[in-house]
């Protein structure tokens, strides 16, 4: 047996195991693969009956926040006519061990078969003294640390509260005040700008017409060292044009790793086409994963014909080498 043959593929929240057989009585467990926080196992065992087991790896982490867990899991079976059989919807079940979780089923697998989940959200207790309520791990996971880590938290009051600024910057929808010498810190485009004779040295005032003023506010307290995470998730894609645009590398991949990490059927479409529009290696890479490798073409096949009609020519080239060396590859 290889060592593939155990190994677990993953891609944002999705997690694909490709068995290539069960002997009659038999008994196999994966290697560990990492979601959340947590590191998890698939169990897969054919006896009268299949059972599949999902659970997260025994750690001082699963036993002081076990994961409560909401996903789908199927089985998709190779042989002959591609079937799938498909668990209900679990929701917000918590699992701690390898009782938690147990899908039996009645239906003997013959030849290649992958066992397929998507997490659709996990939650855990927030590690804080006396515990708390519960809340899910990706709600915060690409909060921009980093932008936090290089700004004193005395900006975000001078931001807040209006201390000396000296610059407007106009919105869409609205105004707000800011301050030259952080915003030509943190973007060489706004530098060149107040240190060149152009209109917005002259009037003191920036306009961004192309975002709104949540957006725009989102943008500057990210500059400022303070976005909250709910903000800078409700913005990404603004930000993340306003990021290419003033050329600030650190929002660009702190964009591009949060669009990265909730891929799923309803946006994998538009992120790819982002990614390929602004040179996103990780989130493009992420989203042709999430298509070829786990094989959703075919459960978006109405919507992604009509990405074909509109997509760029060499980015749909690259979906179909994709396409082609994943099928060699088998």
């Amino acid at each position: 047996m290889t060592e593939s043959a155990y190994r677990v593929e993953t891609a944002s929240r999705l997690a694909q195991w490709r068995i290539d057989s069960l002997s009659s009585c038999t008994y196999r467990k994966s290697d560990p693969f990492r979601i959340g926080p947590w590191n998890w196992y698939l169990t897969v065992e054919k006896n009268k009956q299949v059972f599949i087991k999902l659970f997260p790896e025994s750690s001082s982490l699963s036993r002081e926040r076990p994961p409560v867990a909401s996903f789908l899991i199927r089985v998709v079976c190779a042989a002959g006519r591609r079937r799938h059989i498909v668990h209900p919807e679990v929701r917000d079940r918590q699992i701690k061990s390898s009782d938690d979780f147990v899908w039996a089923i009645d239906t003997m697998f013959t030849g290649k078969f992958t066992i397929d989940v998507e997490f659709l959200d996990l939650k855990a207790v927030a590690p804080q003294p006396g515990g708390g309520e519960l809340c899910s791990v990706w709600s915060g996971d690409h909060r921009p640390e980093a932008a936090a880590a290089t700004a004193l938290s005395s900006l975000g009051r001078m931001l807040a509260d209006g201390i000396n600024t000296d610059v407007t910057i106009n919105a869409g929808d609205g105004s707000v005040g800011a301050h030259r010498a952080i915003l030509a810190a943190r973007s060489p485009v706004f530098r060149s700008m107040f240190s060149h004779d152009l209109k917005e040295k002259e009037l003191s005032a920036v306009d961004i017409a192309d975002m709104s003023a949540a957006a725009c506010s989102a943008f500057l307290r990210y500059l400022y060292g303070g976005v909250p995470a709910a903000e800078f998730l409700a913005h990404r894609l603004p930000l993340l044009r306003a990021a290419d645009k003033y050329d600030v590398g650190d929002l660009r991949e702190a964009c591009e790793e949060s669009l990265a990490g909730d891929i799923a059927g309803d946006n994998v479409l538009e992120r790819l086409q982002i990614a390929h529009l602004y040179g996103l290696p990780v989130l493009k890479g992420s989203c042709m994963r999430y298509l070829v490798n786990f094989g959703r073409i075919c459960d978006l096949q109405n919507d992604f014909n009509a990405f074909l009609l509109t997509a760029d020519r060499e980015l749909i080239a690259e979906i179909f080498q994709e396409v082609l060396a994943t099928w060699k590859g088998h």
